[in-house]
């Protein structure tokens, strides 16, 4: 599958909340493997439809090489009152991070391809990924979760980046 242009910050594509997902049909799965295609080439270790300018309610995370997980629809359905902080960042940001605290431990409800439901406790890395590709499927950058003055150093660093 090929992989698809992912939109770079600040496109205001990247604000908007995802539609939910209401065919569950070959679009849907070849929309998820040129996720993954596009993912792996960025890189990254999750995606979702909204970064390639899909407003589509999908998320692709492959945190370990192989282990690749699609979830149509994901809401969190239950978050710990434990925190934990993790740096980072995202494919329509390269080249920059910063770290954020996020919940230790949550539960997502989320559909397969085939529109099958699921639920999925997850913690670490992958809760942290979890809350953060939803963020991004509710119109919620990642940044938006600094302070003000750590999210324009952060932009400030990204644009001297991008311009050098």
């Amino acid at each position: 599958m090929p992989s698809r242009p992912i939109l770079s910050f600040p496109d205001p594509r990247l604000r908007v909340a995802a539609a939910p997902v209401t065919r569950f049909d070959a679009d849907l799965r070849e929309l998820a493997a040129d996720l993954l295609d596009t993912m792996r080439e960025a890189p990254g270790i999750g995606i979702t439809a909204p970064h390639v300018g899909v407003s589509l309610r999908l998320v692709v995370l492959e945190l370990v090489p192989g282990d690749v997980r699609i979830y149509v629809n994901p809401v969190l359905d239950g978050v710990s009152r434990e925190t934990i902080r993790h740096v980072e960042g995202s494919v329509s940001m390269p080249g920059v991070t910063d770290e954020l605290e996020r919940h230790a431990h949550v539960r997502v409800r989320y559909r397969d391809l085939d529109g099958a439901e699921h639920v999925e406790e997850a913690d670490g890395l992958q809760a942290v990924c979890h809350q953060h590709e939803i963020d991004q499927l509710d119109g919620v950058f990642w940044i938006d979760r600094l302070s003000r003055l750590k999210r324009d150093r952060l932009i400030a660093r990204y644009n001297k980046q991008r311009r050098g």
